[in-house]
């Protein structure tokens, strides 16, 4: 996945150790909870700190998710004002949480979520589709890569469920709650997936660059975390595909099924390079913010949650039986996704962890945005992570920790990364985006396109 094979290129922007120079600042209420905190409270407590990432922390002029925000204000240069695509659209169902939940108030929202719909609607665009990276002062496009300086339709992919999210959400409100789903319902419709097919192949394309074109020429192909960008390909209004596409781009004709079990658990599809344990637990989050996995079947697959839950299990008891002795892991410290990591030198990088890929360190978001699949382990894990004040910072448990390296951590947080983790607890709790999105007529249409079904939402 372009995160794994470009978390190379991505290390090197990340350049220097901050180590635990920040350990003792930012020592405040924040990082202490009462020993009898409620289930509930701590649930409450930790989707509040995640939403500080996209509502204090955000880019100040497009008020979208910044890529990154570190508290020891080391970045790249100009780096401040670079906004992330996918991230921003997990920033806007954290968002929704925080408005449902009453962390802010509904009018300070639909304002703030205004002024994201009308730079998005300036921001560079790529046959609709936008770019990983956009400067937020400028709307853009920040080359991700030196070929990847277009669209990007996984990312823009993930930005639309928000969008989408937003707009169900909105859409019976009040005048200006009225105006802001008109703005995120014309956002959507100018997405032109269809262009992405490279001339009608029946497969999906990531990138496309006015000035390299198709040079990235990397298919979506399962199984990986790019299954919504299908979804909203088949759901699209205006530049739909048709199931083929799906079919033959998405599932391989089918050969993309696995037979393969790991701890006696049903791996059902071949996860993309890492076939005997599955592959980071982004695969089983990103696609799922607003596609409800719950009994949902296809053609190929029985249950969607099954798939899912056994993926985020497996590599539960991978941490937990720590075939590398890692100092620390077991039921109660686990969960290995893409994030900041440390390098041998000690310094801070970037890596894609899952089992074939361990190096020790422990990422946060893993374990907290897999609420809905092991809701008893993620609150282990969500328990045990605010017993230890090192690892947490002003917007709640930092992206990456080890307790194996001397407790390091790095006071740090990733959009990506942070914007899973309110959604995912608020699905668990009470499937409020699953059912934003999973209602939403033309997502009804799409699905039933690639023959999926889920009784839940009448989906037959």
């Amino acid at each position: 996945m372009k995160r794994i094979i470009l978390s190379i290129a991505v290390t090197s922007l990340l350049f220097v150790s901050c180590q635990n120079a920040q350990k003792s600042q930012n020592i405040s209420e924040n990082k202490i909870v009462k020993s009898n905190i409620t289930d509930e409270q701590l649930m409450d407590k930790v989707q509040k700190d995640a939403l500080k990432y996209f509502w204090d922390y955000a880019e100040p002029n497009s008020m979208l998710g910044r890529e990154r925000y570190h508290e020891d204000n080391i970045y790249p240069d100009n780096d401040k004002h670079v906004i992330t695509t996918g991230g921003s659209g997990f920033g806007l169902a954290t968002i929704l949480v925080g408005v449902e939940r009453g962390f802010v108030s509904r009018k300070e929202a639909v304002k703030r979520l205004t002024t994201m719909m009308d730079f998005l609607a300036k921001a560079d665009r790529h046959k609709g589709a936008w770019s990983h990276w956009i400067n937020g002062e400028t709307g853009k496009t920040v080359p991700f890569g030196k070929k990847d300086n277009g669209g990007d339709l996984v990312e823009t992919a993930f930005l639309t469920t928000g969008i989408i999210q937003v707009r169900e959400y909105f859409k019976n409100g009040n005048a200006e709650e009225k105006a802001l789903a008109k703005k995120c319902d014309e956002l959507w419709k100018g997405i032109q997936w269809n262009w992405y097919t490279k001339g009608g192949e029946k497969v999906l394309y990531w990138h496309w660059s006015p000035e390299y074109q198709w040079e990235m020429n990397f298919p979506l192909e399962g199984y990986n975390e790019c299954l919504i960008t299908y979804i909203l390909a088949a759901s699209s209004p205006t530049y739909s595909i048709d199931a083929e596409t799906y079919e033959k781009g998405w599932t391989r004709n089918g050969t993309y099924l696995s037979d393969n079990e790991k701890y006696g658990l049903p791996m059902y599809v071949k996860h993309n390079g890492a076939e005997e344990y599955g592959g980071p637990l982004f695969w089983a989050q990103y696609s799922y913010i607003g596609l409800d996995p719950t009994n949902l079947s296809d053609k190929l697959i029985k249950n969607y949650f099954d798939l899912n839950k056994n993926q985020v299990l497996i590599d539960y008891k991978y941490c937990v039986e720590n075939p590398k002795h890692w100092k620390g892991y077991g039921p109660n410290y686990w969960g290995l996704t893409a994030g900041y990591s440390r390098n041998k030198d000690g310094s801070v990088g970037y890596d894609a962890h899952f089992p074939q890929n361990d190096h020790g360190v422990i990422t946060s978001t893993a374990a907290l945005s897999s609420f809905p699949y092991t809701p008893k382990e993620s609150m282990d894990f969500l328990r045990f992570m605010y017993s230890k004040p090192e690892f947490i910072g002003s917007a709640g448990p930092y992206d990456a920790t080890s307790i194996h390296y001397n407790n390091w951590t790095t006071p740090r947080y990733l959009a990506i990364d942070q914007g899973t983790i309110a959604p995912m607890i608020e699905n668990y709790r009470t499937g409020f985006l699953w059912k934003l999105f999973m209602n939403a007529p033309e997502i009804q249409q799409g699905l039933k396109k690639l023959d999926f079904k889920s009784e839940k939402y009448n989906i037959k």
